[in-house]
C-alpha cells in the first residue's frame, strides 16, 4: 500500500506539471488560425484556370487569388500585385511564415508583376500557392529556378 501511494503522489505531480513552452497565448492561436484559413481559402481555388482581372473559381489572375482569399476574413488588400507589395511589412526571407505575401518581378520585368501566398517555409525552402498563366492556380516553390531569379520580397500582413 505504501507503494501504491507513493507511485501515487509521483504520477500525481507530473501529471499537474506544465511546461511554459507549451503554452501558446490566445493571440498567437488567433494568428494561427487565421493564417491556415487564409491558405485553406486559396487552396479551395487549386485548378481554377488563370483569367486576367479574375476573382471567380471561373478564373484568377494572381493578385485576384490573394485579394479573394484574404476577403473571405474580411481583410482587404489593394487589388494588384503591385499595389500589395507596398502592403504589410517587408520582412526576411528567412523569417517567412505561411500567409505572408511574395512578390516576384517576372519576365525580365523591373517592377513586381506577380503575387503569391505562402503555404510552407522552413529553412530550405518557400512553397507558395499562385495563379499561373499557363497552368492556372497552382502551388510552387522558390526553388524552381523560374522563380528563384524573380522573386523580389515577402510582405507580412497578418502580425501577431
Amino acid at each position: 500500500m505504501k507503494h501504491f501511494l507513493y507511485l501515487l503522489l509521483v504520477v500525481f505531480v507530473f501529471a499537474s506539471c506544465k511546461s511554459s513552452h507549451s503554452s501558446v497565448s490566445n493571440s498567437d492561436k488567433k494568428a494561427i488560425e487565421l493564417s491556415d484559413n487564409l491558405v485553406d481559402n486559396a487552396k479551395d481555388n487549386l485548378g481554377s484556370p488563370y483569367k486576367f482581372g479574375g476573382t471567380t473559381k471561373n478564373g484568377f489572375d494572381c493578385s485576384g487569388l490573394v485579394f479573394t482569399a484574404y476577403k473571405k476574413e474580411e481583410i482587404i488588400l489593394p487589388r494588384t500585385s503591385i499595389e500589395m507589395s507596398n502592403y504589410g511589412k517587408r520582412i526576411k526571407k528567412e523569417d517567412a511564415r505561411k500567409a505572408d505575401l511574395i512578390f516576384f518581378k517576372t519576365g525580365g520585368s523591373s517592377k513586381i508583376n506577380h503575387v503569391g501566398l505562402i503555404v510552407d517555409s522552413n529553412h530550405d525552402d518557400i512553397k507558395f500557392i499562385h495563379s499561373s498563366t499557363k497552368k492556372g492556380v497552382i502551388i510552387s516553390s522558390l526553388k524552381e529556378d523560374y522563380y528563384r531569379k524573380s522573386f523580389s520580397h515577402i510582405n507580412r500582413v497578418i502580425d501577431n
